[in-house]
């Protein structure tokens, strides 16, 4: 059997990593290629391309960098029909997949989609698009379901993959070399989210002169972390980003993904977003129902953490935030995290997910 996988983020390619260990432990005769990342390529994938050759985050990034996405694209087309899999599975990169799922289905492949993309908070015209081209929609939050069967979208809740990947982690707790208790810093892994946001949540490093702030970094930006630092007090960690939530006390979160990771961690946080201004007013044009931008807020159905969005990202509201995470907020966030992990579903998904596809297969 033969499968195509496509992961176009960080995120992608550690979920993706843990369904190919599971997809193998099923299916001893399995080959893989595919688009990913380090851990995917750890776990047996052919890796095709890496994830840090496709991080356009953005409308007006998008635009500028057409050439090379469609570039890709053809690449990609190309080596789905070298290759001739069984399947495709489309991990979340809505922007890309999409296309790729629409190509991939007039050429008779059959596709599967694992992590649906949030078209529930925007692009609700893609429904439609989805209902045509993929054959097997996996989900892994628990409202999503109930949204694409409103929408006659067959869709299977697998639970969320995260709860597996950090049950699965073994790193040791961070350790502070000053005794301090830690405060995590997580800016993201793209190179404009580091240079917009990294500088701001550094700035309220004066403001907590008791506390030791460690930066979780990401290897291929090794330089500009440097130069954004300076002679700033403050450490700076590569792959230990779970090994230093578990001993933060609070957390700076850009956000994404790594909310919810730091949510899962019960570690109180403040999320953080500053983007280009014409791609946050796309955005926002676009984005009209939905109330907040943090997964554990949208799970929740409530402000559970402080979002910090564009010109309310400054030093001011991060240290008030930041001092409510390490006092006031402390115990009642860490409660909601609790519900949060209850709401998420039972363990793992990945083994599930599996199960499912080889099903389907079959």
């Amino acid at each position: 059997m033969r499968l195509y996988i496509i992961a176009g983020e960080a995120s992608g390619d550690l979920h993706g990593s843990n369904l190919v260990r599971e997809l193998k432990g099923l299916q001893s005769d399995l080959e893989i290629r595919g688009w990913g990342g380090d851990l995917m390529q750890k776990e047996g994938v052919d890796l095709r391309k890496h994830y840090r050759d496709l991080a356009f985050m953005g409308f007006v990034e998008v635009l500028m960098n057409l050439r090379t996405i469609f570039q890709n694209l053809d690449f990609c087309k190309k080596d789905i029909l070298e290759f001739k899999p069984d399947a495709i599975v489309l991990i979340d990169y809505p922007g890309f997949n999409f296309r790729i799922a629409k190509w991939a289905k007039k050429q008779g492949i059959k596709v599967i989609y694992y992590i649906a993309p949030q078209v529930w908070a925007w692009h609700k015209s893609r429904v439609k698009q989805m209902r045509r081209d993929i054959d097997k929609l996996l989900v892994i939050l628990p409202f999503e379901k109930d949204f694409f069967t409103k929408h006659c979208v067959e869709s299977e809740f697998v639970g969320h993959p995260l709860l597996d990947a950090i049950a699965r982690n073994t790193e040791p707790a961070y350790v502070s070399e000053n005794g301090k208790p830690i405060i995590a810093v997580l800016p993201g892994s793209r190179k404009q989210e580091i240079e917009t946001i990294l500088p701001l949540q550094l700035s309220v490093i004066p403001q907590f002169p008791d506390y030791e702030f460690v930066i979780a970094g990401s290897e291929q930006h090794r330089n500009l972390y440097s130069k954004i630092i300076g002679n700033q007090n403050v450490k700076l960690v590569f792959n230990q980003t779970y090994s230093l939530l578990r001993s933060a006390k609070a957390a700076l979160v850009k956000s994404g993904t790594s909310t919810l990771e730091t949510a899962l961690f019960e570690v109180p946080e403040v999320v953080c977003y500053k983007g280009n201004p014409i791609t946050y007013l796309i955005a926002r044009m676009l984005i009209k129902d939905i109330k907040y931008i943090a997964m554990v807020n949208l799970i929740m159905d409530k402000p559970v953490v402080t979002e910090l969005i564009q010109n309310d990202l400054n030093t001011k509201n991060i240290t008030a935030e930041l001092q409510k995470c390490l006092s006031s907020h402390r115990e009642t966030q860490i409660a909601d995290y609790k519900l949060l992990k209850q709401k998420l579903g039972e363990s793992n998904a990945s083994l599930r997910t599996a199960k499912s596809i080889i099903n389907f297969l079959k």
